[in-house]
């Protein structure tokens, strides 16, 4: 597969629901970088600290966290950028945003996700500290 494919199936998986199928293309080594100052903020290693991260948004939206692609995948060698938009309500907060997640991959497998939001500082008060 090439890096385009191996994201592209990590997109489809993740937005079915199948967290199991989606995971599978992360390296075991993976590194995940959530911006901003918020609760979930900082580098997760590893497909259990991703997978606490997600399931943790998506405890605190309850179930309402939704992304989803926004735009045609970009390629640069093994650097992919897929464009996304994402929504959620917490208690009396709301958000629907765009922004840019980037993905590194090697040898067939995720080895770095940097996400990029269009307004780091509104997504932090939603997600909260």
């Amino acid at each position: 597969m090439t890096a385009k494919e191996v994201v592209q199936a990590y997109a489809e998986a993740l937005g079915k629901g199948d967290v199991t199928t989606a995971f599978s293309f992360f390296s075991a080594a993976v590194q995940w970088h959530q911006p901003g100052a918020n609760q979930f903020s900082g580098i997760k290693r590893g497909a259990d600290e991703i997978g606490k991260m997600l399931g943790g948004m998506m405890a605190a939206t309850k179930g309402t966290f939704i992304l989803q692609p926004n735009g045609n995948l970009m390629l640069n060698d093994n650097i992919v950028v897929m464009p996304v938009r994402f929504s959620g309500t917490i208690d009396d907060r709301s958000i629907n945003m765009t922004g840019v997640d980037l993905f590194e991959v090697n040898e067939g497998k995720i080895t770095g996700i940097w996400l990029f939001s269009d307004d780091q500082e509104v997504e932090d008060v939603f997600l909260g500290k």
